[in-house]
């Protein structure tokens, strides 16, 4: 490697802070040349979920296909019925059912198993539903409401970063944002218990501000409001909170360092490390001016944001920081190592953590954003032997690393030595 990876790490904008959670000001010094990424990354991207009907046409004939579907009918007697005997009649089995009462109507929720082919959208309108969605389900779908929340709320319960994993699960495919009370919008009008306006769930978040919830694609329903706010006061009633432990690093030339989950609590521990590191350290993991590295360092080490590991001697001084930040639907990694501990393995030990991380929380994958001449952040992504894909535009390099071949954990042992970078 030419440089340790900890050196070379940045962001898409001028911190590594994507727009949706900061202010305008410090989202307009991102490059021309990630914009135009991101706009042909994003700007034709499909919703995940199919309203036209037919199921494509790549499944073998005689296979059965699972398939999440929820659609409106009137709620007045026989109308279930006549949905259910529509289905029965195309051999559809029906595997859960959820419903939603919405006054004269009522939204039926269905995990469904039908034969390949089956055009679930024309049965559904020929017994009388509208507003139909459907979208491919897995295994994991097959796990009964009540179940799927309660493991959820215990995953919550455990660490305040899981917050946004958690709504994101229980919602389906959705963006949530978390704005502070003092940025941009009417924050100040979401009343104590939350607000529902058909695609858009709003609620106020433990820490002041405003958590809201988007699904263009599919209203909520009530209940799915009612669940959400559920999540959002038991995180708030239990407070600050992480999960404990710690794992030893043993240096190549000898001694060991801990990494640790840090919050908001290591504040000044972290900006005693920028302190410590130089200029081109600070410029080249914060893509912007030096001065403003500190003003993002709040948002980065809160839980709501996603989660941050530690890097910490003996002594307690933190000599490393490696940030997981939830992106929306995707997921970044960013590094930063103090000058004087650079080129010992840290970096590598930080990112193949932090991956194993994003893959158990579910993500599909996490990028990185650098510099296209940077071919030590190229290899230190590279030697996560992960699949990879590249974005380069106008001197921005793009990473994206597929975790669909993550083992379930893909870092060192407890106590493991880790190499140079």
């Amino acid at each position: 490697m030419t440089r340790d990876m900890s050196e070379v790490t940045n962001s898409r904008h001028g911190g590594p802070v994507h727009r949706r959670w900061i202010p305008v000001g410090l989202a307009a010094r991102c490059s021309a040349g990630f914009h135009a990424w991101w706009a042909r990354r994003h700007g034709s991207a499909p919703p995940a979920h199919d309203t036209g009907g037919a199921p494509p046409p790549s499944a073998a004939a005689g296979e059965s296909e699972l398939w999440r579907m929820r659609t409106t009918v009137k709620d007045e007697p026989g109308a279930l019925a006549a949905l259910c005997t529509e289905l029965a009649g195309l051999r559809v089995d029906i595997l859960t059912l959820q419903t939603h009462p919405l006054g004269a109507d009522t939204v039926d929720e269905f995990l469904l198993r039908a034969p390949a082919g089956t055009d679930l959208t024309a049965a559904v309108g020929r017994a009388g539903g509208t507003a139909t969605w459907i979208e491919r389900a897995d295994a994991h779908d097959l796990v009964d409401a009540p179940t799927r929340v309660l493991g959820l709320a215990a995953r919550t319960a455990q660490d305040a970063s899981e917050l946004p994993l958690a709504l994101r699960q229980l919602l389906g495919r959705c963006t949530i944002r978390s704005l502070p009370a003092d940025g941009p919008g009417p924050h100040g009008t979401v009343p104590a218990e939350g607000s529902l306006e058909d695609t858009v769930i709003r609620l106020r978040a433990p820490e002041g501000g405003v958590i809201t919830v988007e699904r263009p694609h599919l209203p909520f329903t009530p209940t799915e409001f009612a669940r959400a706010r559920a999540l959002v006061e038991l995180d708030a009633r239990l407070g600050p909170r992480l999960p404990r432990g710690r794992d030893v690093l043993r240096l190549p030339e000898g001694g060991d360092i801990s990494v640790r989950r840090a919050d908001t609590g290591d504040l000044a521990a972290a900006r005693a490390m920028h302190e410590r590191c130089s200029a081109h350290t600070l410029r080249m993991r914060y893509h912007g001016p030096v001065g403003d590295a500190d003003r993002y360092l709040n948002h980065l080490l809160s839980p709501r944001f996603g989660r941050t590991l530690a890097v910490q001697t003996a002594s307690g001084r933190i000599v490393g920081l490696g940030h997981l930040l939830w992106d929306g639907d995707e997921t970044e990694v960013a590094l930063i190592v103090e000058d004087a501990w650079q080129r010992r393995g840290i970096g590598g030990a930080l990112l193949a953590r932090l991956v194993a991380m994003a893959a158990e929380a579910g993500c599909a994958h996490v990028y990185a954003v650098t510099q296209a001449a940077n071919t030590g952040m190229v290899a230190a992504m590279r030697g996560l032997g992960l699949p990879l894909d590249y974005q380069i535009e106008e001197g921005t390099l793009v990473v994206t690393a597929r975790l669909d071949a993550v083992p379930s954990r893909n870092a060192p042992e407890h106590g493991e030595r880790i190499g140079r970078s």
